[in-house]
């Protein structure tokens, strides 16, 4: 068998014919024909009323700061356990990240965010969906419209997840979703920012170009970024996107073998919601995560550990958090194992059984 990635790209078979298009056309970059169609294949999956297609989901999280008017010195609440991409873009404005835990449900705890409020003047909340799996969304939502914070939804990892059979990405003032090379789908970079409200979008969108304004020549009155997604990238995406349900699909039923396999405890999914189980992911009872990451390298099987919470990153020491060790534990237990949608039943119980030899 060759060697099992943690989530590697799988193409639908479309991709190439729609980039051929694209060389046709002459429209390599920065934008044409897919780059619209992209955009318009997100609204009508996810019922937003605006896309923004931009290189990464980074850039999108940066530019939702920018046109909420999030300022050098605004405190700005993020998850604690998250990549640190959901993180830095509030570094990127000089603003204050201040850090809250998970609860049971591995997400953001709504109980600590609203003691986090009471402490501070928060501007924004910037919540992640981790591993595809709904946070606890209408509690933290309606905490944030009570208190007149911002809310930006960090779902670059949960495209095709819901709550109450409404989109993740969608409950917000602003979304966010990445097409990196291992999310459930890939454009092999890219990333989309979504929301109702069209005057941040078309902000955004001036802002993703050099902020140039509207004359023949280049004139620019604000600070603008080269943000832009490509049309070739655009083209890999709108593929991508014909088969978005498959992948989902293909990806909870993956869970679902390692669940039936492994008696260990699985990332939750919240009552009324539908995770798209991005990564299976679990806490070990009582085994060394870092010890069987090791074994399953010698079967030349990728995995890797829980993401490390951004209160122990050494660029956030000092940081003000609400911190009660939930995420801490979940590191120091936790195992990402392989997903990628091209596993068959015999791949995962070959894992599975390496898994279970491990002391």
């Amino acid at each position: 068998m060759s060697k099992v990635f943690l989530s590697p790209p799988h193409m639908s078979g479309n991709e190439q014919k729609y980039i051929d298009k694209v060389f046709k056309s002459n429209y390599i970059a920065p934008l044409g024909e897919f780059v619209d169609r992209f955009e318009e294949s997100i609204k009508s999956f996810t019922g937003s009323k605006n896309a923004l297609a931009l290189v990464n989901a980074t850039s999108a999280i940066h530019l939702a700061l920018k046109v909420l008017g999030v300022r050098e010195g605004d405190r700005v609440a993020v998850s604690n356990f998250t990549f640190i991409g959901s993180v830095t873009p509030v570094l990127y404005e000089k603003a204050v990240p201040i850090f809250i835990d998970s609860d049971e449900s591995w997400n953001m705890s709504p109980k600590l965010l609203k003691k986090a409020i009471k402490e501070n003047d928060i501007k924004a909340v910037i919540l992640t969906h981790l591993y595809g799996q709904m946070a606890k969304i209408e509690e933290i939502a309606e905490i944030c419209k009570e208190n007149g914070i911002y809310l930006i939804e960090d779902a670059a990892e949960s495209l095709g997840a819901t709550y109450k059979d409404k989109q993740s990405g969608t409950f917000g003032d602003m979304g966010v979703y990445s097409f990196n090379g291992n999310k459930i789908l890939t454009t092999s970079g890219g990333g989309m920012l979504i929301s109702d409200n069209e005057e941040w979008i078309e902000h955004a969108r001036k802002l993703s170009t050099q902020a140039k304004e509207p004359y023949l020549w280049y004139e620019h009155k604000e600070l603008g970024y080269n943000y832009r997604l490509s049309n070739v990238l655009a083209a890999i995406g709108v593929a991508q996107m014909e088969v978005l349900k498959e992948r989902v699909a293909k990806k909870r039923e993956i869970f679902s073998w390692y669940k039936e396999l492994l008696s260990e405890d699985f990332m939750p999914e919240i009552e009324n919601s539908r995770g798209n189980r991005w990564l299976t992911t679990l806490s070990f009872k009582d085994k060394d995560p870092f010890g069987v990451i090791e074994s399953l390298k010698k079967e030349d099987v990728e995995s890797r550990p829980l993401w490390k919470p951004m209160h122990l990153q050494p660029l956030f020491e000092g940081a003000k958090g609400y911190i009660d060790g939930t995420s801490e534990k979940l590191f120091d237990r936790g195992i990402c194992l392989p997903s990628g949608t091209q596993l068959g039943k015999d791949d995962v119980g070959m894992i599975c059984e390496v898994i279970k030899k491990d002391v």
